[in-house]
């Protein structure tokens, strides 16, 4: 890789973590299965990472499949709890209760991935 080919990469990718959450909105659905505790879960932990690192900057919309479950058809759900986040693109899906916060960080494009992270 050239110097200058570097040069333009650190500035693309210092652009990134600039407008990572800067004026994006981000468009959040999560799909639960009633009140369990996993769905408890998953919610708690979905709106405390939105309130710290997307504040004012998030539409989150719980589902609950009992209630709609044209929508797990719909949204090709196969799981619950299920995160879809389809603002900004990419369109990403992850599954389970979110207690991973960093991995989540990293599917909603909010942190890198660390070297740690398997």
């Amino acid at each position: 890789m050239t110097k200058r080919s570097a040069k333009l990469l650190k500035q693309f990718e210092a652009s990134l973590d600039e407008t990572a959450a800067g004026d994006q909105q981000y468009v959040l659905r999560l799909f639960v299965t009633g009140m369990t505790q996993r769905s408890a879960d998953a919610i708690a932990t979905i709106k405390a990472l939105c309130a710290t690192h997307l504040a004012g900057h998030y539409e989150l919309e719980v589902i609950d499949l009992y209630q709609h479950p044209e929508l797990a058809k719909d949204e090709q759900i196969i799981a619950a709890p299920t995160l879809v986040k389809k603002l900004p693109p990419p369109l990403r899906k992850m599954i389970g209760n979110l207690s991973d916060v960093e991995r989540v960080l990293v599917g909603l494009d909010l942190q890198r991935r660390s070297d740690t992270v398997p």
